[in-house]
């Protein structure tokens, strides 16, 4: 029994097929995908939650293990630019300084004539032009980055190929002499922020390469070096998107499971995980659905949810006092919008670090509050695939990091959306909420009612140094034989690529504690008992 048909879910669920077992997933929602469900309204098509693709190659991984490939399944188009960048106005913000003689890089207003109001830079697809543009903005700065590339893909090579399909049960896994070496070597345990530091003079480069770790869901200054992995997602293999929207990738691991013979009832929420003699045994359904029994239970929903609503207390593995001390990802201020028209020159992806970095991850982090002077992020899908909206009109997705666990409000929310528009509009050089046909906002209270999210958060865990492997909770319960847990709370932690290794990796203890080895799993399209 598999609870949730998120990422880890989906991806649990057709593993422990594979191997023979017989699997249904329940799913409280009436569609699959967890965070990465969709909204559809006057013609516009929203993916609720990711909407970044990196890491393609664990997809392709994923998928070759089913006898698939990516492009079977989904039109995966690799976006050029990958992203933009906007920067403060100088003498605005943190604004970063420019070597002497160094010039203005290319995609900045110097260059290109733009007239922003802020610097911005468009950042190439591939490392040729990236180089280009690195040495433009600091002598040296190729080169620089041909080094950085060089450290970060061995850290994601060796990371995709054993140490990240590590299940995190006990130190011992990683009492490694190989890996100990080159954690010392490199010096992963030092901070992302002071490791990028490390190669670049200029505090744009700097930002450029530390800022994908805010996908892990905690600072550069609070994130080992380790995760500087992520920046060679970045760089070296691109940006892409599964044209038709996120949730392209959702349809298709739905079809992967069912082909393995998985059942879903959607629309079905559990009330109780049933433990009989300290074992995990059956599902209760809300609304009078019954009990569902089963000889184990692998949960995918918010793992302080399982614990602490689904769970007796006599079987929980930690208190309530544990989690109000883990450092949680940040919760999110989403909206979707459809607008009339087009949206300018603005790009598949735009990144507003405008205003000052520290001061809004301060208000994040350290003293939690609704930020003054936000950054925040514009993802505007029709750009590339105008499926997502009606004919003449824009898709726009806009999303603000915040504090979890703050008081949520519509007047917060309004204060907020105001503010990032302005800037946006101002960006583009249009007046966008004129143009406004659709509008929903979606925070730390939707988090909590739709996903049962510990204190609204949006990503999980933060991947901090106290906080990664062993330290994260557990993909089996110590409590409760027969429940396992995968996602966003266990290893090896937030994002969609993180999610899918999740729940390989609960499936593969799953099966080899009920004697069935990964290794030995039944091929698609074997009988079943």
């Amino acid at each position: 029994m598999v609870i949730g048909a998120g990422f880890s879910g989906l991806a649990a669920a057709a593993h422990l097929a594979r191997g023979g077992a017989r699997v249904t997933v329940v799913e409280r929602h009436d569609q699959p995908g967890g965070r990465a469900r969709t909204w559809s309204e006057a013609g516009f098509h929203f993916d609720m939650g990711p909407s970044w693709y990196w890491m393609p190659d664990l997809f392709e991984r994923f998928f070759r293990t089913f006898g698939h490939e990516v492009s079977d399944l989904y039109d995966l188009r690799r976006l050029d630019p990958s992203y933009r960048v906007v920067w403060p106005a100088p003498g605005e913000g943190s604004s970063p300084r420019f070597p002497p003689g160094s010039g203005a890089p290319p995609g900045s207003d110097t260059a290109s004539g733009s007239g922003r109001s802020s610097g911005s830079w468009d950042i190439p697809a591939g490392v040729p032009a990236l180089r280009e543009l690195f040495e433009a903005e600091e002598p040296g700065g190729g080169a620089a980055l041909d080094r950085f590339l060089a450290e970060t893909g061995a850290i994601y090579q060796a990371a995709n190929s054993d140490y990240l399909f590590r299940p995190s049960l006990t130190f011992r896994e990683f009492m490694d002499p190989r890996l100990l070496t080159e954690v010392v070597r490199m010096r992963m345990l030092r901070s992302m922020a002071s490791y990028a530091r490390s190669f670049f003079g200029s505090e744009r480069l700097a930002r450029l390469v530390e800022w994908p770790v805010l996908f892990l869901g905690a600072s550069a200054r609070k994130t080992p070096a380790m995760y500087s992995l992520m920046s060679y997602a970045d760089m070296a293999l691109g940006t892409w998107y599964p044209m038709g929207g996120m949730h392209r990738i959702i349809q298709a691991m739905v079809q992967v499971a069912e082909d393995q013979g998985v059942e879903f009832r959607f629309g079905s929420r559990v009330e109780r995980i049933r433990v009989e003699g300290g074992r995990a045994v059956a599902v209760e359904m809300e609304g009078g659905g019954g009990a569902l029994s089963a000889d184990a239970v692998l949960a995918s929903a918010d793992y302080h949810h399982v614990e602490q609503t689904l769970l007796e207390p006599q079987h929980r593995q930690y208190t309530e006092r544990y989690w109000e001390r883990r450092t949680m990802s940040p919760s999110s201020l989403l909206y979707y919008l459809g607008i009339q028209g087009d949206l300018g020159d603005l790009p598949h992806h735009t990144l507003f670090f405008d205003q000052d970095l520290d001061a809004h991850m301060d208000a994040v982090y350290l003293r939690p509050a609704w930020p003054r002077s936000p950054l925040f992020y514009a993802c505007a899908p029709s750009v590339t695939d105008p499926s997502v909206a009606p004919a003449g009109a824009s898709n726009l997705f806009l999303l603000v990091p915040l504090a979890p666990g703050l008081e949520d409000s519509d007047a917060a929310r309004e204060t907020v959306f105001q503010g990032v528009m302005a800037r946006l509009e101002a960006h583009v050089g249009l007046p966008l909420r004129e143009r406004l046909v659709v509008k929903r906002s979606y925070a730390m209270r939707d988090f909590e009612a739709d996903y049962g999210a510990f204190r609204g958060n949006a990503y999980g865990m933060a991947n901090t140094l106290r906080q990664t492997g062993p330290l994260k909770p557990r993909l089996r319960s110590s409590q409760v034989r027969g429940l396992y847990f995968a996602g966003q709370l266990t290893v090896p932690g937030p994002g969609m690529p993180p999610s899918l290794v999740s729940g390989e990796l609960a499936a593969g203890v799953l099966l080899r504690d009920l004697g069935v080895r990964p290794t030995e799993a039944s091929p698609p399209g074997s009988p079943r008992p």
